[in-house]
């Protein structure tokens, strides 16, 4: 008999199809990125004793009283990098696994981090809708070079990682602040993101959500990064401080934010929406039919070695 999996996120008929080959699948995709689990919470209710497998992501995560509804529970997994919102230490109290989908999608975030910040700095989305009303190169300031300029990036994990490796494609020197060294990598390590932002021309943000990095990029950071930087999220809306993006672009004390990812989703950042020179994504970075294909096959996998009783790919310890 196949174990029963709990899905609390969207998945398409055809990755449906195929995780149900392995498992008995409830599937009750919570609506409002998590803030609505009455969908979830009414599986639970009449399924709970018998799911083993729990499929979520970063932002609808998995509460205590929602392990507790589960008494044979054994796995979760996030569909993602992301689990800020998983009770972790709760699922390890009960000796539940928690793994995420690392590794999966870091190309396709990557490659667009670096489409939004070139199109900040180029002001592609400007010149686009300019052409389409008349405008020509005369009507407006020439845009600056983006090659041969500093990117610090907050977060030198696998994201990251990729996105300094196209950095250096374009010329770029980089440097970064991270919760540990990396020296292995090359890169200028900065102690503090102060001093990061204050060095830097673009400001990249690719490092975990959660309480410990909760606005992390503020007023300060912004002030530091100046008039002429410009700043990317491409993780999670949390780490940034729209209220402090809105009113350094109000004071042209930055040049331009690009954005894929913000504290209101899925509502769009009212507060940014007047300028335009912030370009925003609606948190579609990792997503890409590749990145999505590998991303379910990588909790197909790990499930599945989980219950072989073999070591899982991408554990979150």
């Amino acid at each position: 008999m196949k174990p029963s999996l709990l899905v609390l996120i969207y998945l398409s008929e055809m990755h449906r199809d195929r995780v149900s080959q392995h498992f008995e699948l409830i599937y009750a995709p919570n609506d409002d990125l998590g803030k609505d689990r009455s969908n979830g919470t009414a599986q639970l209710n009449q399924y709970g004793k018998d799911i083993r497998v729990v499929l979520t992501n970063g932002t609808n995560g998995l509460l205590p009283a929602e392990i507790d509804a589960m008494p044979n529970l054994e796995i979760i997994c996030t569909l993602g990098v992301g689990y800020e919102n998983v009770a972790l230490e709760y699922a390890k109290s009960r000796g539940i696994r928690v793994c995420n989908g690392a590794g999966t999608n870091d190309d396709c975030v990557a490659d667009h981090a670096m489409g939004i910040l070139i199109a900040a700095v180029r002001r592609i989305p400007l010149l686009n809708a300019g052409v389409r009303n008349g405008m020509w190169r005369d009507d407006i300031p020439r845009p600056p070079n983006f090659s041969f300029k500093k990117m610090g990036i907050l977060g030198m994990g696998g994201v990251g990682r990729k996105i300094a490796k196209r950095a250096k494609g374009f010329e770029l020197e980089v440097g970064y602040f991270s919760r540990s060294r990396h020296d292995e990598t090359g890169y200028r390590y900065f102690d503090t993101l102060v001093g990061l932002a204050q060095w830097c021309d673009y400001l990249v943000v690719a490092a975990p959500g959660g309480q410990s990095t909760l606005h992390i990029v503020n007023a300060q950071i912004l002030k530091v990064l100046g008039s002429n930087g410009v700043l990317v999220n491409i993780s999670r809306g949390s780490l940034v401080d729209t209220q402090a993006v809105a009113n350094a672009l109000q004071e042209k004390s930055i040049a331009a934010v690009a954005l894929d990812v913000y504290e209101s989703e899925p509502t769009p950042p009212q507060a940014l929406l007047k300028f335009e020179n912030a370009i925003l994504t609606p948190h579609v970075a990792g997503t890409s039919p590749e990145a999505i294909d590998a991303v379910v096959q990588r909790f197909i996998d790990n499930a599945n070695r989980h219950f072989s009783g073999e070591a899982l790919l991408t554990p979150i310890d």
